[in-house]
């Protein structure tokens, strides 16, 4: 008889990434490199080995085929457990029919039978997309302390910003007895981070209910949440006062990028107490060559440089060769720089190459490149330009512009599609 689970981890793992266009035009969210070695899905799935949990459902859906290789059988994060481990959970067939998953709460729903397995007092519901270090166990300690039925995380953030978020108001004791999201006058700062432990006995009959309620758009914090408040459950609020970022947006995955270099945030990655673990390819070091500059940078394994680097990240395998220049931007794992180009303020996906003599942004917008795009000999990407997976951008006879797509006009059409 397998032995009962104090706690199961569900790591949403699913979403389309939208707002971060060319990055997520062929891979999953969590997927995105970051940091010079890591991915996205690193924290969360480190998180849950350093803080003993050790069976972790990742639900994915949209593309991906990159997410499931990188995870695997769960070895780097020591997941590969008999009593447990990482489990890829995509939709699938149920009886003679199967569907997508419709919501964070219906992708739960969908695998109650894979939770029952493990008959859990508890399950932890994880996002994908969150650059952060957590011990949950503290957080389960305080959830079983209270006799919780559920349990959300909350960060407090500046009042002015509070509006933007899923807002918890508590009482003295920290248990929560509104929840207002997106409130045009909070009345608190405690943000929820998306971060949930429910008792499974309890949570189970409300997915069940919800699945039922054909009203409901499927989500646990539209839906179940303040459903369970309004039936009087008891709830509370675990306040997190560490480094947590959303990086959903390619202006926060650029910002995150560059905290790390200037050493101001609170995520060390470093510390050997509480470590993210990734996947190793071992990959030989970097090798600078005699006459390259690099000044306040990160430098991944792999990489030859002979250009010039500063306030930068380079991620495995990068090449930046002579007389390029590369500044304030992130260039992926794979991507080749040439000689004499110039890359400034921009996040250059993987398996990239920038021709010779190419110039690729400028000092304000961030500029984006896809995955596997050449930048042909000469070619000039303006500042902002946001550039698809896969293409070939030629210099024109007169002007040498590219005229890609700028990332204000593809929001833009973003809206307009919605």
């Amino acid at each position: 008889m397998q032995t009962r689970k104090k706690c199961v981890a569900m790591l949403l793992a699913g979403g389309q990434g939208s707002r971060l266009y060319s990055l997520t035009k062929k891979r999953a969210k969590p997927a995105v490199p970051f940091g010079g070695k890591y991915r996205i899905i690193d924290f969360p799935l480190s998180n849950c080995i350093n803080s003993g949990i050790d069976t972790v459902g990742v639900l994915t859906q949209y593309e991906p085929l990159e997410l499931n290789a990188y995870i695997g059988t769960g070895a780097p994060w020591d997941l590969d457990v008999m009593n447990g481990g990482a489990f890829i959970l995509p939709p699938y067939v149920h009886g003679k029919k199967g569907e997508w998953y419709a919501g964070t709460a219906n992708a739960v729903y969908q695998n109650i039978q894979f939770i029952n397995r493990f008959n859990p007092e508890n399950i932890l519901i994880l996002s994908g997309d969150h650059i952060y270090k957590m011990d949950y166990e503290k957080m389960l300690h305080f959830h079983e302390k209270n006799n919780a039925d559920g349990t959300i995380a909350v960060i407090e953030v500046p009042m002015e910003e509070a509006s933007r978020f899923g807002i918890m108001n508590t009482d003295e004791d920290n248990r929560i007895t509104e929840f207002e999201e997106k409130p045009k006058q909070p009345k608190s700062n405690k943000a929820s981070m998306g971060i949930y432990i429910f008792k499974w006995s309890k949570i189970k009959q409300y997915l069940i209910e919800d699945e039922e309620d054909e009203t409901s758009e499927k989500d646990f914090g539209k839906n179940i949440i303040p459903k369970m408040l309004t039936q009087g459950e008891n709830m509370y609020a675990y306040s997190f006062d560490g480094y947590w970022r959303d990086v959903g947006t390619i202006q926060s995955l650029w910002e995150a990028n560059m905290e790390l270099i200037d050493g101001d945030t609170a995520l060390n990655l470093e510390s050997d107490s509480f470590k993210v673990y990734t996947r190793n390819f071992s990959n030989p070091p970097h090798y600078v060559a005699k006459g390259a500059n690099v000044s306040k940078s990160i430098i991944s394994d792999g990489c030859l440089i002979e250009g010039e680097v500063t306030n930068s990240i380079i991620h495995s395998g990068v090449r930046i060769c002579a007389g390029a220049k590369v500044s304030n931007s992130i260039i992926m794992d794979g991507t080749v720089i040439g000689k004499g180009a110039v890359v400034e303020k921009s996040i250059i996906d993987t398996e990239c190459r920038i021709n010779d003599k190419a110039r690729i942004g400028g000092d304000n917008d961030i500029t984006v490149i896809g995955d596997s795009v050449v930048i042909d000999t000469g070619a000039i990407v303006k500042e902002g330009t946001m550039v698809d997976p896969d293409e070939v951008v030629e210099a024109s006879k007169e002007d040498i512009l590219c005229q890609k797509t700028s990332l204000e006009s593809f929001a833009q059409e973003a809206k307009v599609s919605s």
